[in-house]
C-alpha cells in the first residue's frame, strides 16, 4: 500500500481493487500516464496536477486512463467557461451561505450499507427571494469538492436524494433548461465523484415534465441511476434502509437539521447575519443563461420543446399514474 492509500480501510481497499482497478504496484504509473496527456490541451489551464488530486479522476473512472483526464480535462473546463459561478466560491458567500442554511445540500451523518455519503434535498426549501439557483448548484458543488477530500468517498461514492414535496409549479418555473443543463454538465461531466444512485420521492407532474427536458443530456449509466419513487417510499426503503434515513423520507431517523451541514461548513460564521441581494449579480447570470441557450442543440431543443419551452412548463394532455411513471428498481453498484 503506497502513502496515497493511507485514508483507506482494509475493506475500501479491497473494493478499490476489485471494483476500480486500483493497484498499488502500478498507481504513481496510473497517475502519471494521466498527467502526460495534459500537454495535448494547451487551451485548458491545469491549475492542480499533484498524485493525490489525479487519483480522485482515476477512481471516478475506474482507472481507465484515458476517460480520467477527459474528465480532468472537463473539470478545469467547466470552470474557465464558468468563471462567474466560481468566484468567491466559499461557504461566506452570502447566496451559497442562505443556501447551505436551507439544506442545500443536506448531508446524513450515517452512510449506506456500501460506505456511500448521503445527500439530501428538500427542494420546497428553496427561497426564490433570496437566492438562485445558480446559488444552489455553487453550494451542492462546494459541499462535494470538501467531501471529495476524504478517499474513502473517493472510492465509495454518493448517493442524492430530492424530495420535491411541497414544490409549487411556481418554484419549477425557474429551472430553465439551460440551468438544468448546467448542472448536469457540473455534477454528470464535471466533477470525479461516483453518484451510486439518484432517487426523486414524491415528485409531481411537472418534475416528471422537466425530467424529460433533462433525459437526452444524461449519459446512459446515469439514467439507470435515477430512480422515480413518487409517494412509494417502500421502493426507497429497498435500496436504502430506513434505519439511517430523516422521518421526512420515512425513516426512524429524527427530522433532518436543515442546519447540520451548513454549521460543518460555515462553524462560527454560521449565526452571521448577513445582507443579500440577488440582484447583484443577476446580469451575469442572465449572461449565462443567454450563452447556453445558444449551445443548445435546436434538434434536441425542438424534441423538448413538446413538453416544455425555456422557463414555461405545460401540463401534459393526461397525467400518468404513479406506477406509469416509475423506473424499474435496479439493482446498484
Amino acid at each position: 500500500m503506497t502513502h496515497l492509500q493511507a485514508g483507506l480501510s482494509p475493506e475500501t481497499l479491497e473494493k478499490a481493487k476489485v471494483e476500480l482497478k486500483e493497484n498499488p504496484e502500478t498507481l504513481h504509473q496510473d497517475i502519471q500516464e494521466v498527467r502526460d496527456m495534459i500537454i495535448t490541451r494547451p487551451d485548458i489551464g491545469f491549475l492542480r496536477t499533484d498524485d493525490a488530486f489525479i487519483l480522485r479522476f482515476l477512481r471516478a473512472r475506474k482507472f481507465n486512463h484515458f476517460e480520467a483526464f477527459r474528465l480532468l480535462a472537463q473539470y478545469f473546463e467547466y470552470r474557465q467557461q464558468n468563471l462567474d459561478m466560481f468566484k468567491n466560491l466559499k461557504a461566506t458567500d452570502p447566496g451559497i451561505k442562505q443556501a447551505l442554511k436551507d439544506g442545500f445540500p443536506g448531508v446524513l451523518s450515517n452512510l449506506d450499507r456500501y460506505g456511500r455519503k448521503i445527500l439530501v434535498l428538500f427542494a420546497a426549501n428553496w427561497d426564490q427571494s433570496r437566492y438562485t439557483f445558480v446559488d444552489i448548484l455553487r453550494a451542492i458543488l462546494l459541499s462535494l469538492e470538501s467531501m471529495i477530500e476524504d478517499p474513502e468517498l473517493q472510492v465509495n461514492g454518493f448517493i442524492l436524494i430530492i424530495d420535491w414535496s411541497n414544490f409549487t409549479f411556481k418554484q419549477a418555473s425557474k429551472l430553465t433548461p439551460s440551468m438544468l443543463r448546467l448542472a448536469i454538465e457540473g455534477l454528470q461531466d464535471s466533477f470525479p465523484a461516483r453518484f451510486g444512485g439518484i432517487h426523486f420521492v414524491n415528485q409531481p407532474w411537472y418534475i416528471h415534465a422537466l425530467y424529460t427536458v433533462i433525459r437526452p443530456f444524461l449519459k446512459d449509466k446515469t439514467r439507470k441511476r435515477i430512480f422515480m419513487h413518487g409517494n412509494n417510499l417502500n421502493s426507497l426503503h429497498q435500496l436504502i434502509h430506513p434505519e439511517i434515513l430523516p422521518s421526512e423520507l420515512g425513516g426512524m431517523m429524527p427530522p433532518y437539521d436543515m442546519g447540520t451541514w451548513a454549521r460543518t461548513l460555515l462553524d462560527h460564521a454560521y449565526d452571521e447575519e448577513t445582507d443579500y441581494c440577488p440582484e447583484s449579480y443577476t446580469l451575469s447570470v442572465q449572461d449565462l443563461e443567454r450563452d447556453l441557450e445558444k449551445n443548445l442543440s435546436p434538434k434536441t431543443m425542438k424534441r423538448s420543446q413538446s413538453v416544455v419551452e425555456p422557463g414555461v412548463l405545460k401540463r401534459p394532455e393526461k397525467v400518468k399514474s404513479e406506477e406509469d411513471n416509475m423506473q424499474p428498481l435496479l439493482s446498484l453498484d
